[in-house]
């Protein structure tokens, strides 16, 4: 089992494109972006199925900080669907009137609808509005974790919910087995949250574009490193743990959030664009898989009445902040990767933290980093 010190991409040496990262390369490096997570693991050994072991959690991600008001004040906010085969509560919504007014909350399949509830009832409890004036349709997404996790057990409850909404905070955020990605894999390797973010040059617009993922696909074989067939190259006689089977895929979650002003229609499209970045480290959107991908604006507010006429990016102005959504989206995918520490699950199964010092040396000599 690897015992390596986990680093980040770019503490890796790898820099994915030509934009730099923000201050803390990741989602909330947008302005008043906050995540939280929830961690659920407990239990060891063969247990009883419904008993353990337990290896979930929740991650939160509020669009602005927790307690203000994204009822009155929505976030603009675009969907699209890589594959479809799993869950994101909310998206009709999205897709029909471009808006987001809750947190989005992130946990295993099997957890969706108590998260959901959840999540109204946090809210209901903090906005007396709700319930009398207003009601709230959460975003909540889903992958499935019971390669390890004891998903017959429901061991995600309210209060892991309603910890990762209330520990959700600015600044450096977590990455690896934390929250939703405490049971995820990842190319044959250990998976969970990963981070990242891009800023644009002032004659760019100077916005801020970061993003968060949960992953949980990819075939080894598949595995691409800044552009070097890693996952070739590390264990050419071995291409996959059998344990997983037949699948092609597994599931991920992205989401994208940036301070340019962009509507829906225009959001959907940059969500649409950061597939290119799953796709650069090998994500094919199999076709067991659900990779659901979600953008929002915290620089456009969508208006309820009347007609509202408001600066937006249109025309070539948005490409640099699709080049900065794919790449923070690659980067987020490869520090989830490295972030992951080995994992012992359901049944004795294990997940591997991929080598990080195979993987320095193959870059090395392909050229891809140096020292």
């Amino acid at each position: 089992m690897s015992m390596e010190q986990r680093v980040r991409a770019r503490e890796f040496g790898i820099e994915i494109g030509t934009l730099p990262a923000g201050r803390y390369n990741a989602i909330t490096d947008v302005a008043g972006v906050e995540v939280g997570h929830a961690t659920v693991h407990w239990g060891e050994g063969d247990l009883p199925a419904g008993q353990g072991p337990a290896r979930t959690g929740v991650t939160a991600i509020w669009p602005q900080p927790k307690g203000s008001d994204l009822i009155s004040s929505p976030v603009a906010a675009g969907f699209f669907a890589l594959s479809g085969t799993g869950e994101m509560t909310g998206r009709s919504e999205i897709e029909e009137l471009g808006r987001i007014s809750t947190p989005i909350v992130l946990t295993n399949t099997m957890s969706v609808g108590l998260a959901y509830d959840a999540t109204c009832r946090y809210l209901a409890k903090h906005d007396p509005r709700i319930g009398p004036d207003e009601v709230v349709i959460p975003v909540v997404a889903e992958c499935d974790d019971s390669h390890l996790n004891d998903a017959r057990g429901f061991h995600v409850t309210a209060t892991h919910v309603e910890q990762a909404l209330d520990d959700a905070r600015g600044g450096a955020v977590a990455e690896g087995c934390v929250g939703a990605g405490t049971g995820m894999h990842l190319f044959g390797y250990k998976g969970g949250i990963g981070t990242s973010s891009r800023v644009l040059a002032a004659d760019q617009g100077g916005w801020t574009v970061g993003v968060l993922v949960l992953t949980n696909f990819g075939r080894r074989p598949r595995l691409t490193i800044a552009g070097v067939p890693i996952g070739l190259l590390l264990n050419p006689l071995d291409p996959q743990p059998s344990a997983l089977g037949p699948r092609d895929e597994g599931s991920g979650i992205v989401v994208v959030a940036t301070d340019a002003p962009l509507d829906g229609r225009q959001l959907a499209r940059v969500a649409k664009r950061s597939a290119l970045g799953l796709g650069r480290t090998g994500s094919t959107g199999g076709n067991s898989s659900g990779e659901l991908l979600v953008a929002f604006s915290t620089g456009y507010r969508p208006s309820d009445d009347g007609v509202a006429t408001r600066a937006i990016v249109e025309g070539g102005a948005i490409d640099p902040i699709f080049t900065a959504a794919i790449d923070a989206t690659e980067e987020a995918v490869l520090n989830a990767l490295f972030m992951a520490t080995t994992t012992t699950g359901r049944l004795g199964r294990i997940e591997e933290a991929i080598p990080i010092d195979q993987v320095r040396a193959i870059l090395r000599e392909y050229g891809r980093i140096s020292g």
